[in-house]
């Protein structure tokens, strides 16, 4: 079909829309800036980057909080693409969620039938699994807004296609299309400049689309965006950490002991020696490192050394240990949200150490730690200041590879008294690091995963990725929400916010790095085996996350993975089943009785949380050191669902 000339009222309609935004803003959904998000439209050619493009979000494009203070998009439009775990978003005016058929996320094989009304397609032509919804609790009907999340994490420096067709309001007409949108999808001409220099790209779109059996004639809306690459996202992490390690080379870094504490100082029950200091590690953070710092670029993007900076750590050495004759294995454990390192105080922690002679050790998740906390509540009154968050989350994760040095060194803690028993022999095996994290210590664990040349196996409890999709489903970003909400009214606003948010998450938490944790490891770094632990109907960290984690990864799952009927459908589509001695990683669900996790994206609210559960259960803690100690996966719940306990 040729292009014809738009008639008057269309032109005047995109006119229209044109005028109500900023210039360089995306006219197919015309009610934000930058919706749908994310899109090409809002990015530029750029011949130095990896993808080819950098992001281009215009100066008052994004939104504006209460005081009428807009997002700064300096550090967004660094990025050469988009998010590989985005948050698809567009606003759908009076859409009828049952009537339009969404593709949900116990159906994950039907987003992928050809009749799916949500489509997304690889620039290679592969469909790619996914289910839709829409936001809850919403202001009004202009905030009204479909969130699309991709089952896996997408590729990096790959483009994909969104097409959405047969959606329908509550009177069951079909929704309209924009009217640019509607230009484009008909061949209609306008001799308007950003319509028309989009033309080519659009076509492009419909083109593949088409081959992968999506054709235009009944799209509603459609459209192109770019995943950033693996350099872009990762290339600061690798920086800071490979600059640092060749400093260190082969040494410890410098610490100090700063307190040994034995009973009956010591009041926890199978606790015989906790052990507190310091260690320095290069800061690559303005001022002094701490919270609301941030890093300072060279003219090569990348951080720049800024001195040094004093990291906590608290070691416990238990009874079974101290009582032994062979030092004890060593393992970094990583503490939950906004926490602190004497997490490992947790009675499941001590239990741990005593049934299978271990030797916990901690440092604080700078970026998120109970120091944290202020400048979170402060980023999310101004979003402009995230940066500082993502930053000195980076930070974080480079102490926590300087913490495992530490542990590993012939001049590290093996070489020190307080890590000795009283005729001189080590109370630790310095010379081989496993890693254990519950919680945001699952989620952050990944990213460790990802970049820490120093262990092979990691536990990840509770875990989950990405934060855009964790956070509107747990019921930790209640406290939150409460402080954004005033600063940003609209819940549109706040639904785009977050997913811009992951954009420079991805730098700072696993959901950037999974693609690169059990193969394809980035430079420098070891692949490695993973053991995820989920809690079923977890009030916390959604089992939905765990298993877009895993899928991504593509680790196996225990099944019967819960008894008949506490799932509808089948969330774990696409993850084979793992086989006791043959499966290198493994994902295993464990089920207290509690009750499902709402089909909304909303956060479980009904009885008791089943968080803490798989840490407590002992034969949860077996299945852990068989796997980080003798590298096995074994089915400790004979064949049948993993149950655990319920910790009150």
């Amino acid at each position: 079909m040729p292009p014809v000339p738009a008639d008057a009222s269309l032109i005047a309609a995109i006119e229209a829309d044109l005028a109500a935004a900023p210039d360089g803003c995306d006219p197919l959904d015309p009610r934000q800036c930058v919706l749908p998000y994310p899109s090409n439209a809002t990015t530029v050619a750029d011949d130095s980057s990896v993808t080819g493009l950098r992001v281009a979000f215009p100066a008052d494009g994004l939104p504006a909080n209460s005081d009428g203070v807009h997002i700064d998009p300096t550090e967004w439009n660094r990025n050469d693409g988009f998010s590989p775990n985005s948050s698809i978003l567009t606003h759908v005016p009076g859409l009828d969620i049952d009537a339009s058929a969404l593709p949900r996320w116990d159906d994950l094989a039907a987003s992928l039938g050809d009749d799916a009304t949500v489509v997304i397609v690889a620039d290679d032509g592969q469909r790619v699994p996914l289910w839709a919804e829409p936001d809850v609790d919403v202001t009004g009907p202009d905030d009204e807004v479909l969130v699309i999340h991709p089952a896996v994490s997408l590729e990096e420096g790959r483009t994909y296609h969104v097409a959405l067709r047969g959606l329908v309001d509550d009177t069951g007409a079909a929704i309209e299309p924009s009217a640019a949108f509607l230009a484009y999808r008909d061949r209609l001409t306008t001799e308007l400049d950003t319509i028309e220099e989009r033309r080519a790209e659009m076509e492009a779109m419909f083109a593949t689309l088409d081959a992968a059996g999506i054709g235009r004639d009944d799209l509603q809306l459609a459209w192109t965006f770019t995943v950033a690459s693996t350099e872009n996202i990762t290339g600061r992490m690798l920086h800071i950490r490979d600059e640092t390690l060749a400093e260190l080379g082969d040494a410890a870094p410098n610490f100090t002991v700063t307190e040994v504490v034995e009973p009956p100082e010591l009041d926890r029950e199978g606790l015989a020696r906790q052990i507190v200091g310091t260690y320095t590690v290069p800061n690559w953070l303005t001022g002094d490192g701490g919270p609301g710092n941030r890093f300072e670029t060279g003219d090569d993007g990348l951080p720049v050394r800024n001195g040094d900076v004093e990291s906590p750590f608290v070691c416990n050495v238990s009874d079974a240990t101290m009582n032994g004759n062979e030092p004890a294995r060593i393992v970094q454990y990583g503490h939950g949200l906004l926490g602190s390192h004497f997490e490992i105080n947790a009675g499941n922690v001590r239990a741990m150490s005593n049934e299978h002679d271990v030797v916990h050790c901690a440092t604080k998740w700078a970026g998120m730690s109970e120091d944290d906390i202020g400048n979170a509540a402060s980023v999310l009154t101004e979003v402009s200041t995230f940066p500082t968050m993502a930053d000195r989350l980076q930070q974080g994760v480079l102490n926590q590879i300087v913490l495992g040095r530490l542990m590993l060194a012939e001049d590290g803690f093996v070489s020190d008294p307080a890590f000795q028993r009283p005729d001189g022999s080590p109370l630790i095996d310095h010379t081989v690091l496993h890693y254990d994290g519950n919680s945001q210590g699952g989620i952050m664990g990944l990213m460790l995963a990802g970049v820490s040349p120093d262990f092979d196996r990691a536990v990840l409890g509770v875990p989950g990725m990405n934060y855009s999709m964790l956070l509107p489903r747990s019921v930790d970003f209640d406290t939150y929400e409460a402080i954004m909400t005033p600063a940003y009214p609209s819940t549109l606003d706040r639904m785009l916010i977050i997913s811009l948010m992951q954009m420079l998450w991805d730098r700072a938490e696993g959901a950037g790095y999974v693609r690169h944790v059990v193969d394809d490891p980035l430079p420098g770094t070891n692949a490695k085996q993973v053991l995820m632990h989920v809690a079923y109907g977890d009030h916390q960290v959604s089992e939905l996350s765990a298993l877009v984690q895993a899928r991504t990864m593509g680790i196996p799952i225990h099944r019967p993975a819960v008894a008949d009927g506490r799932w509808p459908g089948d969330p774990a589509w696409g993850l084979d089943d793992a086989v006791p001695g043959e499966s290198a990683s493994a994902i295993v669900v464990w089920d207290s009785g509690m009750a499902p996790i709402p089909f909304e994206a909303t956060p479980p609210r009904a009885g008791d949380d089943s968080h803490e559960d798989p840490r407590a259960d002992p034969d949860a803690r077996v299945q852990k050191a068989a796997f980080l100690f003798d590298g096995e996966y074994v089915d400790v719940c004979g064949g049948a669902p993993c149950t655990a306990d319920h910790v009150d």
